[in-house]
């Protein structure tokens, strides 16, 4: 689990096939201390395990489900990448949580500079705006940011100088790729409220949980 707060960043030194998937090297920018193989890291975005490590270099496996899902599948070496730790049970929540399972790939559809901010807008699959709304939370390259507006195709975030110094999302011009993860919070209440209701006559016990059950109980 992550907060979508970046420590810092790192670049991408070599990849490699591994079956169908494959293997990269890392170096971070900062001191990796405290972080074990077989601990995760948030590679902008995407929850991978560490395989290997040696000082601010470590190596990550990136499955065939996580090429297809995320940027990894166009990465070249000398990338800069967002990178966070896992977040520890001690640790302050400071942006949201965030899972590491991308949901999809957006595309940067225009940046504007607005006041002391940058507007930064992004097109989506509806797939993925469908679990987006306005002022809720969403992770572009792992970033938590806050949504200004959103629509069937898109939503636009406003990024503060800080983010913009820290992460890579200063380098993203028009037209780049980058992971996007919705807030997994809406995914569950979706999940709960239409997604599993039981069919009539299907044996079970107890309410099934949807909009008539949160009404009745008095929820909404």
């Amino acid at each position: 689990m992550f907060t979508g707060i970046i420590e810092g960043l790192g670049t991408i030194r070599k990849i490699r096939p591994r079956g169908q998937g494959r293997s990269m090297t890392l170096d971070a920018d900062f001191a990796l201390e405290g972080t074990r193989i077989g601990d995760s890291i948030s590679v902008s975005g995407a929850c991978l395990t560490v395989v290997k490590l040696d000082g601010r270099r470590f190596e990550v496996d990136v499955s065939p489900e996580t090429l297809s899902k995320t940027t990894f599948e166009r990465a070249r070496i000398g990338d800069r990448v967002n990178l966070e730790r896992a977040l520890r049970f001690s640790d302050r929540i400071d942006g949201h949580l965030v899972s590491g399972h991308i949901d999809g790939i957006g595309t940067v559809a225009f940046r504007q500079s607005k006041g002391n901010a940058t507007v930064i807008a992004f097109k989506v699959p509806e797939a993925i705006s469908y679990y987006i709304i306005t002022k809720g939370s969403v992770a572009v390259d792992g970033i938590s940011l806050t949504v200004n507006n959103c629509g069937i195709n898109g939503f636009e975030v406003g990024i503060i100088p800080h983010t913009a110094k820290l992460t890579t999302i200063s380098f993203k011009k028009v037209g780049d790729l980058v992971n996007i993860e919705t807030d997994m919070i809406g995914k569950y209440v979706e999940r709960f409220t239409a997604g599993n209701r039981r069919d009539k006559g299907q044996k079970g016990s107890g309410d099934a949980l949807d909009l008539e059950f949160l009404a009745k109980t008095g929820f909404v």
